[in-house]
């Protein structure tokens, strides 16, 4: 038999950060889990229960779940029926995602760090 190719980090993705400033720094987010957040947002402000929205979609309540939760990555074709089983377009599904994904990005920027104050040379240099 011969072997499956093995996948390998992006050169500059996560791994190759060192583990110190990975521990500190918030993950980002797959897109898998931020479709799943929207879909469910969706669905719950409509008032719908799980098993209206994924028979509207033609998929089964569970599979919905997972797919809500995160755990199963949706081909496009399920997308689109999710998104309109939901009232909306795929356009307007994937834009709903890619704001809220933009959202959490400029609030993880507009954060304040902490700094540690100038002390030594430092604030001598600061004085002059």
């Amino acid at each position: 038999m011969s072997e499956k190719p093995r996948l390998t980090a992006i050169p500059g993705g996560r791994e190759d950060r060192p583990r110190e400033a990975r521990r500190g720094a918030a993950r980002e987010p797959l897109w898998r889990e931020a479709l799943g957040e929207q879909l469910r947002t969706l669905r719950l402000g409509q008032g719908e229960k799980l098993t209206e929205t994924a028979g509207r979609a033609g998929i089964s309540p569970q599979y919905l779940s997972e797919v809500e939760r995160g755990r199963k990555e949706p081909s496009s074709e399920m997308i689109a029926a999710l998104a309109g089983a939901l009232g909306t377009t795929l356009w307007g599904l994937t834009q709903q995602v890619a704001e809220e994904l933009h959202r959490r990005q400029l609030a993880a920027y507009s954060r304040p760090t902490t700094h540690r104050p100038a002390s030594g040379p430092v604030m001598l240099a600061l004085v002059a």
